[in-house]
This record gives structure tokens, C-alpha cells and sequence, in this order.
């Protein structure tokens, strides 16, 4: 699904958050309706002193095998390793930002861009979401808050069928998420809203003809 067309005006913002952990975070929001907003949550930078000290407890390891082994390939392979898993690293783990595209008459979209400039999308429609809830849970030995989409369980009116959570790379803190949190109940707010009543009908004037 593609964005909102780059004609659209959009009001934008920024506020500064912080993650579990007290990492710093960049909350951007675009506001191009009533009906369409996106949040772009930009995750903490790749670490430069522990990735060094990763790739020096690799190499030091290496050297420490070739002095006994005396087999230069060891060092040649850490080299290698040292570079896939890098690579690996910022192909399939590091997040750089997080992106949700709310649109009340199409659906909610998910991005998450890499490191490495690659993006994963998911798309739910809105008919299949319930609600969006503040949820808890369990995060190393605390009690961490984080943002979830409920879904509609097609057999059961009720019922909930799957729980889809936001922000997993970025884990925000509880005022960051009541921010994005009360922006996505105005929007389905006033999805439900046009979907109750799409339009208005005209007052008619009661009053008869003199004629």
C-alpha cells in the first residue's frame, strides 16, 4: 500500500522520547487529515563502542587460537565471521526508525526499515481491526508497557483473534505510546463515525406553499 500522495499538505512534529532502557527516541508525526496520520519512531543508533568491543573480543579470540595452532586460516576466518555477522546484524536485526500509517477508510500500515536500507511492511484493514490498546507484559524481570492492534475474530463478533504489537524494536516508553495511542482512537473514532453515518441527509422546510 502506498502512502498519502506527495501533493497532500501535512502538518509535521517532533518530540523526544526515550526506550526501556533510557536510549533516546525520535518521535515524527504527519498529520494529513482528519482520517490519515503517520508516526515515524526512530530508534537509537548502532553503538560504536559495542561494536568495537565486539570485534576486538572476536579477534582476540582468533589470534589467541592462531598463537596455539599456529594456523593463520583461524585468523582469516574471524575476519570473515566478524564481517557476516556484521553484515547479518544490519540486514536482519538493527532497526533504524518505525513507521505506522493510519488511514480510516483503507487500513493500518506497519514499516520497518533496516540499517541496511531494507523495509519489511505489513498492511491490516481496517475492517479486521477491533481496537488499539496500551497491553503489558513481562521484559527482563520488569513490567514494560507496549502498543498492540486487536483484531476481529471473523467467527466470533466478539471475540479477538490475533494481537499485533507496535514498536517492538524501539520499545517506548509509556508516554510515547499514550501519545501515539490517543491519536489512533481519533482516527478510529472518526472512522467509526463516517461508517455510522457516511452522510448527512438536508433538512427539509416544513413549510407549506401559499399558493
Amino acid at each position: 500500500m502506498a502512502g498519502p500522495g506527495a501533493g497532500e499538505p501535512a502538518m509535521e512534529d517532533e518530540r523526544s522520547f526515550s526506550d526501556i532502557c533510557g536510549g533516546r527516541l525520535a518521535l515524527h508525526r504527519r498529520y494529513y487529515s482528519p482520517s490519515c496520520l503517520e508516526f515515524c519512531l526512530s530508534c537509537p543508533r548502532i553503538s560504536l563502542r559495542s561494536l568495537t568491543a565486539v570485534t576486538c573480543t572476536v579477534w582476540l579470540a582468533a589470534y589467541g587460537l592462531f598463537t596455539l595452532c599456529e594456523n593463520s586460516m583461524i585468523l582469516s576466518a574471524a575476519i570473515f565471521i566478524t564481517l557476516l555477522g556484521l553484515l547479518g546484524y544490519l540486514h536482519f536485526v538493527k532497526i533504524d526508525h518505525e513507521t505506522l500509517l493510519i488511514i480510516d477508510s483503507l487500513g493500518i500500515q506497519m514499516t520497518s526499515s533496516y540499517a541496511s536500507g531494507k523495509e519489511s511492511t505489513t498492511f491490516i484493514e481496517m475492517g479486521k481491526v477491533k481496537d488499539v490498546i496500551i497491553n503489558e507484559a513481562i521484559y527482563m524481570q520488569k513490567v514494560i508497557y507496549y502498543l498492540c492492534i486487536l483484531l476481529k475474530d471473523p467467527v466470533e463478533p466478539h471475540g479477538i483473534s490475533q494481537v499485533v504489537p507496535l514498536f517492538q524494536s524501539a520499545k517506548p516508553r509509556l508516554d510515547c505510546l499514550i501519545e501515539v495511542y490517543r491519536s489512533c482512537q481519533e482516527i478510529l473514532a472518526h472512522q467509526k463515525a463516517t461508517s455510522t453515518n457516511p452522510f448527512r441527509k438536508p433538512v427539509l422546510s416544513s413549510k407549506g406553499d401559499d399558493s
